[in-house]
This record gives C-alpha cells, sequence and structure tokens, in this order.
C-alpha cells in the first residue's frame, strides 16, 4: 500500500480535532502543525500518534501548510483543516488514485461539502480543493486564500457528481462566528487589492456584492434551500460590500493624512 502522510495545522482546535484525525487515523502519518494552541489541541494530537510540530499563530493557515510539508515522509500527502474529516468512502479512493493514476498526474482536486448551521450550504458545492497529491509536487502560498501551486505534473478532479467523495467541511455553528472571520478576512482582502491595483469604486461596491448575491442565490441555486439559503447568499454578499467597504476606508484615511 503507498503511504500518506496527513497534514493539519492548529489553533485551539479542540472542538473539531479528534473528529478530524479519527477520520484518517489508518494512515501512515499524521503531521500536526499547531499555531500555539492554548487548549487541548496538543494533547488530543499526540492521542492520535500524531507528529506534533509548531508554527508561530499569524491568522491563516498557508504558511504553516508549507512548513509542515517538509516534515511530511510518505508519497503522497493529504492536507486537511482541523474542522474536516474524511469519509471511509473518499479515502479509500484516495488510496486507490495513489495506486492507479498515470505518472504524470501528481495532485487531486476534491470536492468539499461546506457545513453552516449543521446543513450543507449546496451553493458553495462543489468548493474544489487540491489536498491530495505527491510529495513535493504542491506548494501552498504565502498569502491568504490563494491557490496552492502545481510544481510538477497535473491535476485529476473527482467528479463532483460523486458527492459521497467529498472532504466534510464543519464551517459555521452559529452567525456570531461568521461576522468574527469575515471581520478578519475582509481585513486580508485589502492585500488582494493592493495587489492587483484595485481602487475604490461605486461599481466595485456594488456589483461585486449584488453580484455576488446573484451568483449565489440564483445561478448556484440558493433559492431551492429556501430562507437558509438567503441567509448565506446576503451573507456572502455582505462580505463583498464589507470588503470594498474598508478599501474605502483605506484610501479615506490616506487622502486625509497628505
Amino acid at each position: 500500500m503507498i503511504g500518506i502522510s496527513v497534514v493539519v495545522h492548529t489553533y485551539n482546535s479542540e472542538k473539531y480535532l479528534e473528529r478530524c484525525l479519527e477520520s484518517v487515523k489508518s494512515c501512515q502519518e499524521i503531521i500536526v502543525c499547531d499555531q500555539h494552541s492554548t487548549d487541548r489541541t496538543v494533547e488530543i494530537a499526540y492521542r492520535y500518534g500524531s507528529k506534533v510540530i509548531y508554527h508561530k499563530h499569524i491568522g491563516f493557515a498557508d504558511p504553516a501548510r508549507n512548513f509542515a510539508l517538509s516534515y511530511a515522509s510518505q508519497e503522497w500527502v493529504l492536507v486537511l483543516d482541523s474542522d474536516e474529516e474524511v469519509p471511509p468512502e473518499l479515502l479509500e479512493h484516495l488510496r486507490e488514485l495513489a495506486q492507479t493514476l498515470p505518472e504524470d498526474i501528481t495532485s487531486v482536486l476534491i470536492p468539499r461539502k461546506n457545513l453552516y448551521l449543521g446543513e450543507v450550504l449546496w451553493i458553495t458545492y462543489p468548493n474544489y480543493l487540491l489536498r491530495f497529491f505527491k510529495n513535493g509536487a504542491v506548494e501552498f502560498s504565502e498569502k491568504v486564500h490563494a491557490p496552492p501551486i502545481i510544481k510538477k505534473g497535473k491535476a485529476y478532479q473527482i467528479k463532483k457528481n460523486r458527492k459521497k467523495l467529498s472532504i466534510i467541511h464543519h464551517n459555521y455553528e452559529a452567525i456570531e462566528s461568521w461576522i468574527k472571520k469575515m471581520n478578519v478576512y475582509t481585513n486580508l482582502e485589502q492585500e488582494k487589492y493592493r495587489e492587483k491595483g484595485i481602487k475604490f469604486s461605486a461599481g466595485l461596491l456594488f456589483s461585486s456584492s449584488i453580484g455576488e448575491f446573484v451568483k449565489k442565490y440564483v445561478f448556484k441555486g440558493g433559492f431551492k434551500q429556501g430562507w437558509y439559503g438567503f441567509v448565506f447568499s446576503s451573507l456572502f454578499a455582505v462580505y463583498k460590500f464589507i470588503a470594498a467597504v474598508k478599501l474605502w476606508e483605506v484610501e479615506f484615511k490616506e487622502r486625509k493624512n497628505k
């Protein structure tokens, strides 16, 4: 059997980590890259025989993932968030792919089911993630929400209609946690605006937010999930609106300080 190293980054992750590690405990190696948790995260990691390493806490995952990859010893690597789990059907399928894919296929795009308030939010599906790859074939960006880079070979994509072959993501159990994360990530969006040379405008403010609502509620089928779909389609639109407003704030302060 081809060996798999599982890489999980953590920070105060005791709530879901046990479920995550339980789902991959049959893999040959588990590496937990902890960002100096203050809860029971590390205790849980050791209980599952994990190799625990440490990375400074910076508020997002990608640099910690890259750091952890250097410790992976197996031929293939599976990268997970601490609030994700791998169903048995998916893990078995990944093992099969590792043995049967052509040599030039070095990575696998896996669909993900995101659970909001304990229910799958289908407007976010298939949410493909490049999370399974040959050791050394992929690296993660040092920037937030940037796609990983395939350094060699090509990617295979699991078909989205095979819904059982999806990572399960226990995302938000309360609107309050959504709002907290939104504040963090809309701050990080400002770096993307700067890199792309995007300036604030009324078009950005309204087209990005209204466009996001239409995309999620109409084209991605949010309306099929009733008020649940409407609320979260609206929250995605609010995210875009707040990101644009924060860009306006940055530019306003810059003009004021000149």
